[in-house]
């Protein structure tokens, strides 16, 4: 009350100095409040334009118009998982096996809510919610218009009432109304597609069963047994003679493309195929033109028209030649991508069909086959238009992102890379071990090996730090160059918890196995960072694994004994060439005794080491004179 009191004052005050004020001698004066001007000063009518002050209509703001406006300040958080494990901490997935595990089972737990709202709808017939949102409500499962329209018609069509939509469409013809063109389509893809039945949770299992195993599918098309090609079946056609289908098809006054295009795939799915290939004649005759879902049937129909193999590939020929003649053919994604894509960034999609989650995929693979960035960038540029994003479920996205990623570490520079690698990992997509080292050789190739720790701790978040091909590629590239002090440090601390994963930890954990070269490159990182005992421990290894180490490998160690000044390690280095015979026992030995200060017990230490060497000689030698 007191706001509105304010308010009142406020418009009052204003219209009081709108107002004209009678002077002495008759005349008349504006007061005027412009920041220009002094209040109350006196001026002639004339030279005053009287404003008209108008109020705005009164706005009606929309229930979610607050949301809106909160959602419009908010970003997506470069370090927050998917929104949809937000509800539970314990559930923020690792890697992308994990967020597909937790996204399928929040899947599972939506779908059986669904199940029970549509199974139970008189459960959830109260609405609480508000402001009232439709979509999140069960859907109404009996008919809401009342009478004989093409409207109720179309509802029904929607509901899927198969006897009820034939029903309502002979009374409308009954009454004289026609019916529109579109209408009747949509009964004759509600016949078609079910058979001119009703539809039942058999069939529908049946339809979802093959639209989830089309590879099963794919192979009985393939091999289509002889009882089928001789079209007999013990259970009888399923397409009846003169069904609804095809009588409401023959009274159709009007009849387009899609008309034909509807019964012939209808005919085909439920195995009329001679009368699909009746009616294709019949397109071609009234000169409409097939699409290429048609003639895909088309061409699945082709095994049950024709007994030999020759005649059916003729066949398939034919209608593969009027496929392309018409334009239906699928395209080369290399011709046409980038018109597509001008297209497409323009404007925002709705999914119609589930085939059209897989646009963004294939399209991103293209480019990535291509080995084109700008194309690219411009296909992300199109999935950021408007709700297009919805295109790509949690495997979709991870899958799209993935290819994005591997496409920039081959064509980018690397401060690019790193851009996008920190603004995507883990928001966007889940790096995969192949994404890991597309990354190693993207830095690699641009000499900017500092940053592997980095890349490293990434890599035991993902719980990827027992691939071992992944810890060979890390081992090699921090091993194969000198770098500062600090970086060989950071290198070591890596090389160190890649050693712990080859050492038992615990009860069920099978620790790897130690190759040839991943303990010679930890060695390296060891004798590089001035940690002479742990390389010492590393070498060890070798004899205890049976593997060889290599000259660089023992160089690198006696170098780190030279620098820590540690003899006695030299020795021991030494000794453990002879015993594995190695023809590099001597030098070692010759530069030890001149890079180290040895006292007399370390000399003598150093002489009584045995070379496998000398008593192979000395065999020989005496071979020799026995045969003399």
């Amino acid at each position: 009350m007191a706001a509105r009191r304010v308010a009142g004052g406020c418009w009052q005050r204003a219209l009081c100095l709108g107002r004209p004020c009678r002077l002495p001698g008759g005349r008349e004066s504006y007061r005027s409040s412009s920041s220009t001007s002094a209040l109350g000063k006196t001026v002639d009518n004339s030279q005053v334009t009287q404003e008209e002050i108008v109020l705005p209509r009164r706005k009606t703001w929309d229930k979610l118009a607050v949301l809106q406006a909160l959602a419009s300040t908010v970003n997506r958080d470069p370090t927050a998982a998917h929104y949809m494990f937000q509800d539970d901490p314990f559930l923020m997935p690792r890697n992308a096996a994990n967020a597909r595990l937790y996204s399928v089972s929040k899947e599972s737990g939506r779908n059986a809510a669904k199940y029970i709202i549509k199974n139970f709808p008189q459960y959830f017939d109260k609405t609480f919610a508000e402001p009232h949102v439709p979509c999140l409500m069960p859907e109404s499962l009996t008919p809401q218009t009342e009478g004989v329209s093409e409207e109720a018609l179309r509802e029904r069509i929607h509901l899927r009432m198969v006897k009820e939509s034939v029903d309502m469409f002979d009374q409308l013809l009954q009454a004289g109304t026609p019916v529109s063109l579109e209408t009747t389509n949509s009964l004759l893809d509600l016949l078609c597609f079910y058979g001119d039945g009703e539809p039942t949770p058999q069939k529908e299992q049946e339809q979802k069963e093959g639209l989830e195993d089309p590879e099963v599918n794919a192979s009985e098309q393939k091999a289509p047994k002889r009882q089928f090609q001789r079209g007999s079946q013990s259970s009888g056609p399923r397409w009846r003679e003169n069904n609804h289908a095809e009588r409401i098809f023959k009274i159709m006054p009007e009849r387009n493309a899609h008309s034909y295009c509807t019964m012939i795939r209808g005919m085909v799915k439920h195995e009329a195929y001679s009368k699909a290939y009746n009616m294709y004649i019949d397109l071609l005759n009234e000169r409409h033109k097939a699409d290429v879902h048609t003639f895909n049937a088309l061409i699945r129909a082709v095994p049950f028209l024709k007994e030999r193999f020759t005649e059916r590939w003729e066949l398939a020929k034919v209608r593969r030649v009027e496929q392309k003649k018409w334009g239906s053919a699928d395209p080369q994604p290399s011709d046409i991508i980038s018109e597509v894509l001008n297209e497409v960034e323009k404007r925002s999609f709705t999914a119609q069909d589930p085939d059209d989650a897989n646009f963004f995929n294939t399209a991103m693979q293209v480019c990535c086959d291509l080995k084109d960035i700008k194309l690219a960038y411009q296909l992300n540029k199109a999935l950021e238009k408007g709700d297009n994003w919805k295109f790509l479920d949690v495997d979709r996205l991870n899958g799209y992102w993935s290819k994005f990623f591997s496409l920039l570490c081959m064509m980018e520079q690397i401060e690019v890379v790193l851009k996008w690698y920190k603004e995507m990992s883990s928001s966007l997509f889940y790096p995969s071990p192949k994404n890991i080292l597309d990354l190693l050789q993207a830095l690699d190739a641009a000499n900017q090996l500092e940053v592997i720790p980095s890349v490293w701790e990434d890599v035991k978040r993902l719980g990827f730090s027992r691939i071992q091909d992944l810890l060979e590629e890390f081992l090699s590239l921090m091993s194969r160059d000198q770098h500062p002090s600090e970086i060989q440090l950071a290198f070591a601390k890596c090389a160190e918890e890649i050693k712990a994963v080859h050492e038992p930890a615990g009860l069920g954990q099978v620790p790897l196995q130690w190759t040839g070269s991943a303990l010679g490159h930890v060695v390296v990182l060891f004798a590089r960072a001035g940690k002479t005992q742990d390389a010492w421990n590393m070498m060890e290894h070798f004899q205890k694994i049976n593997r060889i180490p290599t000259d660089k490998v023992m160089d690198e160690f006696l170098n780190c004994a030279k620098q820590t000044n540690c003899p006695d390690e030299a020795i021991k280095m030494v000794k453990l060439a002879a015993s594995l015979g190695l023809l590099s026992s001597q030098r070692l030995k010759s530069r030890t005794e001149e890079e180290f200060e040895l006292s007399e017990t370390q000399k003598k230490a150093l002489e009584s080491i045995k070379w496998d060497g000398d008593s192979s000689d000395s065999d020989s030698d005496s071979s020799d004179s026995d045969r003399e």
